[in-house]
């Protein structure tokens, strides 16, 4: 096999695993690292993470994004939208006394908690090093040939599918594992939830306080209140505060982009919309919309976890002093998918 790319951005971790590499830095979870999180478990209670997947509600997050869509499936007929409540004794045979519903749901995968793939975000950059860039992802997987679409029977099976990441889809991560060790920085509690960029400087001094260590294959977690006000807006949330609650990682900070990179973390999560702040960069000429995405992505290959919920387990580590817990949360195993859904479990 032909390798794919003969130069690397500078500072990535392309080819560190291999070249056929899918998985970036969650290879730093290894059997080590899963013992890391399990000697944190002393008193066996677990914290659910995930929001209800109906949440936030309606589209002002994202106008791409929507709310899941349940309806019954078709019934033995194939009559569609019909199996639910179905009476067997009426329907079916009249020895029967079952009652029978089943459903099938439309579900956009990054609407509510989710993981990004690294197949999410790509750049435009010359792999071949002739001097022309060209539109790829992690570890140098070709947009249209490894991330294939729109197009009829993307996935080449006849499923109809119009899209499908050929790699660098969730299923891999889906099939190691993700669990290890957790770490959470509870930004809200020194910060409140105004808007506001958080700096190295001020990750810092707040992991400082609250005696937080990050270590090589660490999943750190960011509390920010973000997912909390979600839940008080009832699935009716306000359509400009939605864009304008709680901190955010300031990508614009030379740092900070150099202190992810530096800390080998495995993972990237936080309650809020996407980690850092969407359309806020000052920076000027060729750039990337989202810096923090662009680095852990397309570059070190860090997964991004999205509007998890870290209310309670913030609250119960505080408590407790402390800032560690194993942390279990792989995504759905359907192959092919740039974000996928999931309910996170910390357990302590």
């Amino acid at each position: 096999m032909t390798k794919r790319w003969k130069q690397r951005p500078p500072g990535s971790t392309w080819g560190d695993w291999g070249d056929d590499d899918e998985l970036g830095r969650i290879n730093l979870l290894t059997s080590e690292k899963v013992l890391q999180g399990v000697r944190e478990v002393e008193h066996g209670i677990s914290f659910s993470l995930s929001l209800p997947l109906d949440y936030p509600g309606g589209s002002a997050m994202n106008q791409r994004r929507y709310p899941p869509i349940l309806r019954p499936t078709e019934d033995l007929a194939h009559k569609q939208d019909v199996f639910y409540n179905v009476v067997a004794r009426e329907q079916i045979a009249p020895e029967l006394i079952d009652v029978w519903s089943d459903d099938v749901v439309t579900l956009w995968l990054q609407y509510s908690t989710q993981w990004d793939a690294l197949a999410h975000q790509g750049a435009e950059f010359d792999t071949d090093g002739d001097g022309v860039a060209e539109p790829v992802y992690y570890n140098g997987y070709r947009a249209g040939t490894d991330i294939v679409g729109p197009q009829e029977d993307a996935k080449g099976d006849g499923s109809g599918s119009l899209s499908h990441a050929r790699h660098l889809g969730l299923e891999h991560m889906a099939e190691h594992g993700v669990q290890g060790r957790g770490v959470l920085v509870d930004l809200a509690h020194h910060l409140g939830t105004g808007y506001q960029a958080v700096n190295f400087k001020t990750l810092q001094d707040i992991m400082a306080a609250d005696n937080v260590v990050v270590e090589p294959g660490d999943m750190l977690l960011l509390h920010t209140g973000f997912a909390t006000q979600i839940l008080a807006w009832g699935k009716n949330p306000d359509p400009v505060a939605i864009h304008q609650t709680a901190a955010y990682l300031d990508a614009d900070d030379p740092a900070l982009l150099e202190w992810i990179t530096e800390s080998q973390i495995s993972a990237l999560v936080a309650d809020n919309y996407a980690v850092e702040g969407v359309g806020v960069t000052q920076a000027q000429g060729p750039h990337t919309l989202l810096p923090i995405h662009h680095l852990c992505l397309f570059k070190l290959g860090v997964p991004l976890g999205e509007l998890w919920y870290l209310h309670e387990l913030a609250g119960w580590l505080r408590e407790h002093g402390r800032s560690r817990f194993l942390l279990t949360a792989p995504p759905l195993n359907l192959p092919g998918t740039q974000g996928s859904p999931l309910t996170p479990v910390a357990t302590v």
